[in-house]
């Protein structure tokens, strides 16, 4: 019985000809891919696609495109393993109405934060316009000696804060 190189150097075949039950040469061209500690990799790959035709994918596309080739063709079995009708385009329709969902709460929040600061804004004008006079002091008939200077410092100290949030957004 002969063996290859790789079984004189202790290296275990790769997944793919562990699974198909095949020697493992040095010129393998699935052994970069589908390591040997990784047998389910290869096993969803060839479920779908079939060794065939991963092996002829790979052998057409040049080298350096082999690995993403790979990792989509992972995806898409791994997808297609969980969801045999729809694959990966489940995954990604799901999450494009889970974006839809979330930017529509957004919308909404964003709304309600316009709608609080303008409810806000008009309360603090209709409030000065009754508690103050013309000249910006307190009015004398709507509070008692004691809350006039409170209430003034306040409502100043509101406004300010009303005009620097209004305009940060």
């Amino acid at each position: 019985m002969r063996e290859t190189s790789r079984k004189q150097a202790g290296v275990s075949p790769c997944a793919a000809c562990k699974l198909l039950r095949r020697r493992c040469g040095q010129d393998c061209t699935l052994a970069p891919y589908f390591p040997a500690d990784e047998p389910q990799k290869f096993a969803n790959v060839h479920k779908v696609f079939g060794a065939s035709n991963v092996n002829k994918m790979l052998q057409e596309l040049p080298v350096h495109h082999r690995n993403d080739a790979v990792s989509s063709m992972v995806y898409e079995a791994n997808a297609r393993v969980r969801d045999p009708v729809y694959g990966c385009v489940g995954s990604i329709s799901s999450l494009q109405q889970h974006i839809h969902i979330l930017q529509t709460q957004l919308a909404l929040a964003q709304a309600e934060v316009v709608h609080m600061r303008m409810h806000q804004a008009t309360s603090l004008s209709s409030l000065a316009e009754n508690t103050f006079d013309g000249v910006g002091w307190p009015s004398t008939k709507l509070m008692s000696p004691h809350t006039k200077s409170f209430f003034a410092l306040d409502l100043v100290v509101d406004q300010a804060n009303l005009s620097e949030s209004l305009w940060s957004c």
